[in-house]
């Protein structure tokens, strides 16, 4: 069972009593998710299992090359551990609350459902990559293991590597045998990239993201109930296995495809599959290892006064769902060839740079806005969606 916090709170946690970690975790994410999902606005390239261009210049394969290596297929089980570790709060808020088991699940299945939602439009109006729906889906299939022995949850997780390298390994066997199109963001019909974003979500919600989600929001679940990140100093020894054990496990297991999809190595397609799985078994490692960073920071961080840039980056982490949103938005607007028409003119190196200056922005409107316990617009439609208007 989770571990009720010393305080009951119904309903969302109000942003003054929030902890450090978990927040400063998501906004440093939120770089991570940026540099993830610009490359893939680019069009009219040859592109390797990450989706970085294969003719690019010395300066955009370097950046490839260390995306690969430290940031694709990093970012998001970073951000799914955040999800499950965020969805066990939410539960201990409930329960400490006086709620009954039955009506915390009824609680997180709503809003998983509202997140599968907030996906689907995602999708539909800007981003075939969406992950929300993922988390959503994931959410409504998983919620009872919230309350489930910590063995039953392990195990589990362990079932969702597992599938994680079937899933991973057929989706590489794709890679290498079919055709090769232009990402729906770099299509000149607004329609016809709509249609094609749209099922391109459908297909890879349930399969790909799901199966990305599934092990390192399994984990997060187990973290929350150790409160991890909520008093990292506590837990400082076994964060900073995690940090270390996971990185390097990371950096091993993704240096064979950095080398591929920088064109350095051309082995055959067997190896280069395989080499795809285990970049992609490995960053679940990187993922929780990143966490580990950020709790290991936050215990160094004065909790009652941070610095400006850590309460800056904590806002952003306040703000994620909004500032996630937020990319998209601005990243249709510079890339897509009916709005800024960036996605044939740049190279990866040049859409990197827009994204980082893309995260630094939503930090700073989120920093600005959110002092004083204002939540994003996106927090507080999600938030008025899964609890009513009290």
């Amino acid at each position: 069972m989770p571990t009720a916090p010393p305080a009951p709170v119904q309903g969302a946690t109000p942003v003054t009593h929030r902890a450090l970690a978990p927040d400063l975790a998501r906004g440093l994410m939120l770089l991570l998710i940026a540099l993830a999902h610009a490359h893939m606005y680019l069009g009219g390239h040859p592109v390797g299992f990450r989706g970085y261009a294969l003719d690019g210049g010395a300066l955009d394969r370097l950046v490839a090359g260390i995306q690969i290596l430290l940031v694709d297929g990093r970012a998001l089980p970073m951000f799914a551990a955040l999800f499950g570790y965020g969805l066990v709060q939410l539960a201990n808020r409930q329960l400490a609350a006086g709620r009954t088991w039955p009506q915390v699940s009824k609680v997180l299945r709503r809003r998983s459902l509202w997140l599968l939602a907030f996906g689907f439009c995602h999708a539909l109006l800007l981003f075939f990559g969406d992950i929300l729906g993922a988390y959503g889906l994931v959410g409504l299939i998983f919620v009872g293991l919230v309350q489930r022995a910590d063995r039953t949850v392990l195990r589990a997780a362990v079932a969702g590597l597992v599938a994680h390298v079937a899933v991973m390994a057929a989706f590489g066997l794709l890679t290498v045998s079919g055709p090769k199109g232009d990402t729906p963001a770099a299509m000149a019909d607004p329609i016809e990239a709509t249609v094609t974003r749209l099922i391109g979500w459908m297909g890879m919600t349930p399969t790909y993201f799901a199966a990305s989600v599934v092990p390192a929001f399994l984990f997060g679940i187990w973290a929350a109930r150790r409160r991890l990140l909520e008093d990292p100093v506590t837990h400082r020894g076994l964060l900073s296995r995690v940090a270390v054990v996971g990185t390097g496990l990371s950096i091993v297991g993704g240096v064979p495809l950095t080398l591929i999809d920088t064109q350095v190595w051309a082995p055959g397609d067997l190896t280069a599959v395989s080499a795809y799985a285990l970049h992609s078994l490995t960053g679940i490692a990187g993922g929780l290892a990143y966490a580990a960073v950020v709790g290991l920071v936050a215990a160094r961080a004065r909790a009652d006064r941070p610095g400006t840039v850590v309460r800056a980056l904590a806002a952003c982490g306040q703000w994620s769902l909004t500032c996630y949103l937020l990319q998209s938005v601005i990243f249709v607007a510079v890339f897509t060839p009916y709005f800024g028409g960036l996605s044939t003119r740049v190279g990866d190196a040049a859409a990197s740079g827009i994204a980082a200056l893309t995260w630094l922005a939503t930090v700073v409107l989120a920093a600005l806005l959110a002092p004083g316990g204002r939540r994003g617009p996106a927090e507080v439609l999600l938030r008025r969606l899964t609890y009513g208007r009290r």
